[in-house]
């Protein structure tokens, strides 16, 4: 059934010559590249508490991902029918296993953390925005014909319970917030169990015509980055939390400046640090390095600039 879906909708990306095609490839690509924008905005200029439960969804989010990603060790659909072909360049950003969707897991706890905070402001429309966009990221992997719809729509269920666990953990830190560090701890080590497990775990050594289906080495640096997030949030919200104390400047002056000025750097950052850190580092090494500073940059580096150049309040 999940490829015969594929199918009808590669047939029609056929017969309309790939006219939706690019709009679903910038659908895809912005939710892996620039939405990390979107949490660092809201928790540097507006409200700390809503950017801090996006951006810890977020990490416990894509922990989560490449952990079922690799115990399922799903195979991608044009890996199980070779009548599916992937649309566009999909497929270079559609490695490893398939089941469930990254692409998911990463614009549900972003879009859909937005959607809740938008949706207790009472700001409907605000809030029906970002739940379009959920859907049409997981549409768009099917189209594309990089994921089956049971990818998606698993994806999406985690993500959606990643950030009713993350908010239940919030309203009870609010009414003791002496435990926040036993949950910083917890979600630390968690992070390191999920790096050692997917590093140390036997996969699937498959052959067809001789060729390896997926290389396991590959595999063992898979994902990694985002696992990584988890320690650069933890980290970074102790440090930010104990000692730098900064507060959002909301629409002031140096308040939008500081946030223009982040959000530049970090667009640079995502588009070579990972390239710097593996060419120093190694891959398994850098690409964990890219995942910690990206966050530890979110949550407590510039929260630290902000502080000093934001001035008295």
């Amino acid at each position: 059934m999940d490829i015969t879906y594929l199918l009808f909708l590669q047939d029609f990306r056929i017969a309309i010559n790939d006219a939706l095609t690019p709009f679903m490839e910038g659908i895809s690509l912005f939710g892996i590249t620039y939405i990390y924008l979107l949490p660092a905005l809201v928790y540097w200029c507006f409200n700390k508490r809503n950017g801090l439960y996006v951006a810890a969804s977020l990490s416990l989010s894509l922990m989560l991902n490449p952990v079922i990603k690799m115990t399922a060790c799903v195979y991608r659909p044009w890996i199980r029918d070779a009548r599916i072909i992937p649309a566009g360049d999909a497929i270079a950003t559609a490695g490893g296993y398939s089941f469930p969707s990254g692409h998911t897991m990463t614009v549900t706890p972003i879009y859909g953390g937005l959607a809740v905070i938008s949706a207790k402001t009472r700001k409907k429309l605000a809030c029906l925005i970002w739940v379009v966009l959920i859907l049409l990221t997981m549409f768009s992997r099917n189209y594309l014909g990089v994921h089956t719809p049971q990818d998606v729509l698993v994806g999406v269920t985690v993500s959606s319970l990643v950030l009713y666990v993350v908010a239940k953990i919030f309203n009870y830190l609010e009414a003791n917030p002496e435990r926040e560090n036993l949950f910083l701890i917890i979600g630390f080590l968690l992070g390191i169990a999920a790096l050692c497990y997917t590093k140390f775990k036997s996969y699937p050594m498959d052959y067809v015509d001789g060729n390896l289906l997926v290389d396991p080495e590959k595999m063992k640096i898979s994902g990694v980055n985002d696992m990584a997030l988890m320690l650069g949030f933890t980290v970074g919200r102790f440090i930010e939390k104990n000692f730098i104390k900064f507060k959002p400047l909301g629409w002031s002056f140096r308040g939008i400046i500081l946030g223009a000025i982040g959000l530049a750097i970090m667009a640079v950052m995502i588009e070579s640090l990972q390239g710097y850190c593996v060419a120093y580092m190694g891959a398994y090494a850098g690409r964990i390095a890219t995942g910690f500073i990206t966050m530890f940059y979110v949550v407590a580096i510039w929260p630290m600039v902000i502080r000093i150049f934001g001035g008295k309040r």
